[in-house]
């Protein structure tokens, strides 16, 4: 039988030193495999660990150490005390209408001169926005307080100022060499700036100067703690690293989402109709899409207005109308995504080093969208153009250590603009240099992506012995939740194992596996399941291979089943 290869690069991480693991699995009175988890997470004392299991809101960081932060509480309540006009300004995705939605309803407790703003997606674009000055000084506002925005608005913060409007500025992205000429400017990332902890969304942000406030007012903390819910949805889909201060909002959070959560939310959640508690995976691709449609496909307004909802009804109401738009964008991005693969193969271009396509009637709002799932399936770097207003615009995604902005400044002459980091970017260009650039994009990359880069790597924490998976172990493995970036769940490595021979295929198209798995030396099995490896079923009858999984529990029924979720299969030859 053929050698069936596995579809990734298994890199194995570095492996603590002996005597640094025996020291710590005898100060926790836990496994090896477990002090070798912790130490990889830099979780190497006693103190730490106990910092690690049981996190504590007495832990989060004092706001003043944020730069800025008593000017920005000194300017809010000088406002609320003069009755001047407040206006909550933030961006249309999942961390921007999140923080205005919080923003908002915490100060409408102390003052009724208060609204918000979104801009919309396609007539205004991403941050702060003429429209959005010129709304604020028909609206005779005095304070403009952004929220997950503004850090490179210098031109728009000097228009506020010429009309007499105040701006305090509340991001977590990067500066630029010049900043904005706010009244306060609350960013982590600021150079100057010595708050602890320089990873926040920009709704943690904002949390940090509600958290002001309230110390500042002598309101309980209760005041504050109400809005974890908001903060944990925007960590998660913001994608921002869940260590330090983000681990503890994150997991505080999640508690409220599962006892109490906004009522904005609880619809939400209800329309998925899950008893056990919500996960960090649960926000990114239950709630986040959701939020998100209202501004791919509408505005997003209908987030914030369901977000700050204080009457069920309506929020029923809202939550139906989101979903319909919801609807509408998984529509879009599967028929996108679908005539974007068409036309790689009509063009012959499966063995390109990039990916770039073009549909001139595809839908702005599903662009960035469709290139992470194009990525997903060639994995290169990748380009979704399509038309609007007599220019192409475009979403771009890359593959680990790759930078597409490099790639796009060294094809920048045909372009208008481009912006991002360095692994999304967006770009608009005009008609005529589509396939200059298209080629001259390849051929960049062609010339500076190694081999290695172009296949998929899966991380391995540790090896493990099926038989060291017992119920002390699941129970102190549950207790590194919530998991996500810098604290993803632990990847294992098995080897020789078996299938029992009750093995099968499943899924419309037989594309997935479900086995159970045993390994010399032990009678116990080990339920599994591996999506999207159908294929490699004929190649594991009656011999031994070798698995990378995660360990996950199945609830079925109202019972909770331990699982092996198989990431990929490697069979020795």
């Amino acid at each position: 039988m053929e050698i069936k290869h596995p579809k990734h690069n298994w890199i194995l991480k570095p492996q603590p030193e002996a005597k640094h693991i025996a020291q710590l699995a005898n100060e926790l009175s836990v496994s090896d495999v477990l002090a070798k988890l912790l130490i990889q997470k830099g979780v190497s004392t006693f103190e730490e660990a106990k910092l690690f299991f049981r996190p504590s809101l007495e832990n989060l960081h004092n706001p003043f150490l944020m730069k800025d932060m008593q000017k920005a509480v000194d300017r809010i309540i000088q406002a609320i005390e003069n009755k001047e006009n407040i206006l909550v300004y933030g961006d249309y995705d999942v961390d921007g209408t999140t923080s205005v939605a919080m923003m908002y309803s915490f100060l409408q407790q102390f003052t009724e001169h208060i609204t918000y703003y979104i801009p919309d997606r396609y007539h205004e674009g991403y941050g702060v926005s003429t429209q959005g000055i010129q709304y604020a000084i028909d609206n005779e506002i005095k304070l403009i307080i952004s929220l997950d925005c503004g850090i490179k608005s210098e031109d728009k913060v000097a228009m506020a100022a010429e009309n007499g409007i105040d701006f305090i500025i509340c991001d977590h992205h990067l500066p630029g060499e010049t900043l904005p000429n706010a009244i306060a400017i609350l960013d982590p990332k600021q150079a100057d700036c010595n708050y602890p902890f320089d990873e926040l969304s920009g709704c943690g942000v904002g949390f940090k100067l509600i958290q002001a406030l309230c110390k500042t007012l002598d309101l309980p903390n209760e005041k504050y703690e109400e809005y974890l819910d908001f903060v944990a949805v925007s960590t998660a889909a913001d994608i921002v690293p869940l260590t330090d201060e983000n681990r503890i909002l994150t997991y505080f959070g999640l508690r409220k989402l599962e006892e109490n959560p906004a009522i904005g939310l609880k619809v939400l959640m209800q329309q998925h109709n899950e008893n056990q508690a919500f996960t960090v995976s649960d926000i990114v691709f239950k709630i986040a899409p959701k939020i998100n449609a209202a501004g791919r496909i509408h505005h997003a307004h209908l987030a914030v207005k369901l977000l700050i909802s204080k009457n069920e009804d309506e929020a029923i109401e809202l939550a139906k109308e989101i979903g319909i738009l919801n609807s509408e964008r998984k529509d879009l991005d599967s028929n996108v995504t679908q005539e974007a693969l068409e036309q790689i193969i009509q063009n012959q271009e499966e063995k390109n080093k990039t990916t770039v396509v073009l549909g001139k009637n595809w839908h702005k709002g599903v662009l960035g969208i469709v290139a992470s799932r194009l990525t997903d399936t060639y994995y290169r770097p990748t380009i979704v153009f399509t038309e609007s207003k007599g220019l192409l615009v475009a979403s771009a995604r890359s593959v680990k250590n790759f930078s597409i902005y490099d790639a796009l400044e060294a094809c920048s002459p045909y372009l208008e603009q481009f912006g991002g980091h360095k692994y999304a970017a967006g770009l608009t260009m005009k008609m005529e240099h589509y396939e200059d650039f298209k080629n001259a994009f390849e051929q960049y990359v062609s010339q500076n992506i190694t081999p290695s880069a172009l296949v998929k790597s899966l991380e391995i924490n540790t090896e493990i012995k099926l038989s060291e998976i017992n119920d002390k172990f699941i129970r102190i493995l549950k207790q590194f939740a919530p998991f996500g970036p810098k604290n993803m769940r632990p990847v294992f490595l098995a080897t020789n194992v078996w299938d029992t021979g009750y093995g099968r295929t499943i899924g419309n198209e037989d594309n997935h596996l479900k086995i159970n798995l045993f390994q010399e030396g032990t009678h116990e099995t080990f339920p599994a399941v591996g999506f999207g490896l159908g294929e490699y079923f004929p190649y594991i009858q009656n011999r031994p291979f070798d698995i990378v999984f995660t360990i996950d529990e199945n609830h079925w029924q109202g019972k909770t089943f331990l699982q092996l979720m198989i990431r990929d299969i490697k069979v020795p030859s």
